[in-house]
């Protein structure tokens, strides 16, 4: 028998706050959302960031595309649909961290501004914190570290965004990163966007 929506009760309003668990962990959650290209340097950049942040004693946790597409969008491919599909998943998962008191930080293409827009409404446009990793394709290109613009040039990969589906420029609402500077240089300058946003006032 399907289950309808008539017969699902949530109980949000009866757990524990946001607010609370923030208190507690003496910090402000916030999903850090990263977007650009294949090889931009999304999850390099996220990886140092959680270290920093989590060496300064801020609770964190990085969801990656890859990762996601091994576990709870292993049954998705990239077609339009379940490139929407799969950053809905995403977004539900990092509204329940933040909810959680946690500091997210997502490193995914989400590649249309309708795909980035859902992400910031089912998180809330208060938590989300939008990064463009801004770095030429060329550059991408060359750094290749998967082999997989290669392949998308061969034709071994459909729907491969920058080859053969779109990457649209996100709006003026996300702050822009230049990954072609050396990795501390990148992160200096996304500390000076994202400590403010973090940090718990006393």
């Amino acid at each position: 028998m399907k289950l309808t929506k008539k017969n699902i009760y949530p109980v949000f309003n009866q757990i524990l706050s946001k607010e609370e668990k923030e208190e507690r962990l003496k910090q402000n959650a916030k999903c850090i959302w990263l977007t650009g290209l294949s090889g931009s340097g999304k999850t390099t950049i996220a990886i140092e960031l959680e270290r920093k942040l989590f060496d300064m004693g801020y609770f964190v946790q990085i969801l990656d595309g890859d990762n996601i597409r091994s576990g709870i969008s292993n049954n998705l491919d990239f077609s339009n649909s379940d490139r929407f599909e799969n950053i809905r998943r995403i977004s539900e998962v990092s509204k329940l961290f933040v909810n959680s008191g946690i500091i997210t930080i997502n490193c995914f293409v989400s590649p249309t501004e309708e795909i980035r827009s859902e992400a910031r409404k089912i998180i809330g446009k208060d938590n989300f914190v939008g990064i463009f990793v801004n770095t030429d394709i060329e550059i991408c290109e060359e750094r290749d570290t998967k082999g997989l613009y290669k392949k998308a040039r061969k034709g071994e990969i459909k729907n491969f965004t920058g080859i053969s589906s779109k990457f649209e420029r996100p709006d003026s609402t996300f702050f822009e990163i230049d990954a072609t500077k050396n990795i501390v240089e990148t992160l200096n300058d996304l500390l000076k966007i994202v400590l403010p946003l973090i940090e718990k006032k006393k």
